[in-house]
């Protein structure tokens, strides 16, 4: 029997007001353990698809539903990972990484224990006492990461989270986000617009086209985990980049 679906989307319809149709009738399933990329040309719905997910947008039409409830009814099991850090630069790393956790209303013994956890995990233990302004862009994003594996969520959203990074930070953190997920086993929604790093991290890459927002696409990733440096070295993982950038170039082409 297939699996139950973690997230599910039935002929979602996204249109802002009276503006053109952002998202038109997109439907797609992720089962636990899924991780699925997101790529296509600016303006195809990437995003957005993941605020509707989230819960952070209403639908104009369709059904989204997370752990079979509503997105809203499903908050406490999905974190969000967004394009900056957003850290409070008057916080703490730690005070930072805490934050969702007293929203919550954690015990202080329970934020404190979670917090050394998830700090241990992206290996910033050690810089828990300093301010965001003492870190490098990498950290920052490490300290974004954190923040979200506090709440033990069972889905993970991330919105470009290493796009203004350097290539050799980007490539680090695929790895360790990757080894994170085999100690915490999260579903994870990942839009990025690199094929590249979509091929390493994913099993599914769904390829969007433009004009409205709709999947064009899925790619089958079958390299197992976990993945290394090595991986990138790989003549298949080569050829899958090839053609995954091949079928992304025809669907901008047909977007210009």
């Amino acid at each position: 029997m297939p699996a139950t679906p973690l997230v599910d989307l039935r002929d979602v319809t996204k249109r802002y007001g009276d503006g053109p149709v952002v998202l038109d009738r997109v439907s797609l399933a992720a089962t636990p353990g899924d991780f699925v990329s997101l790529i296509g040309p600016s303006g195809c719905g990437k995003s957005t698809l993941l605020r509707l997910i989230a819960g952070l947008s209403p639908l104009t039409t369709g059904a989204v539903t997370v752990c079979g409830h509503t997105p809203e009814e499903a908050a406490a099991e999905l974190a969000f990972v967004f394009q900056e850090p957003t850290l409070l630069p008057w916080l703490s790393v730690a005070h930072n990484v805490a934050v969702p956790l007293q929203l919550r209303g954690a015990a202080p013994a329970e934020r404190a224990a979670a917090t050394h956890r998830v700090l241990e995990l992206v290996r910033l233990a050690d810089r828990a006492g300093a301010y965001p302004r003492q870190l490098s862009g990498g950290q920052k994003m490490r300290v974004s990461l954190a923040r979200a594996l506090s709440l033990a969520p069972r889905l993970l959203l991330l919105d470009e989270p290493f796009g203004a990074l350097d290539e050799m930070t980007r490539e680090h953190l695929n790895e360790e986000l990757l080894a994170i997920r085999e100690l915490q086993a999260w579903t994870a929604f990942f839009v990025t617009h690199s094929v590249a790093e979509a091929v390493f991290l994913s099993n599914r890459i769904l390829v969007m086209a433009a004009g409205p927002g709709r999947v064009h696409a899925e790619i089958a990733v079958p390299f197992a985990y976990p993945r290394t440096a090595a991986t990138r070295l790989s003549r298949e993982y080569l050829d899958l980049v090839a053609e995954v950038s091949r079928l992304l170039r025809s669907v901008e082409g047909a977007a210009a």
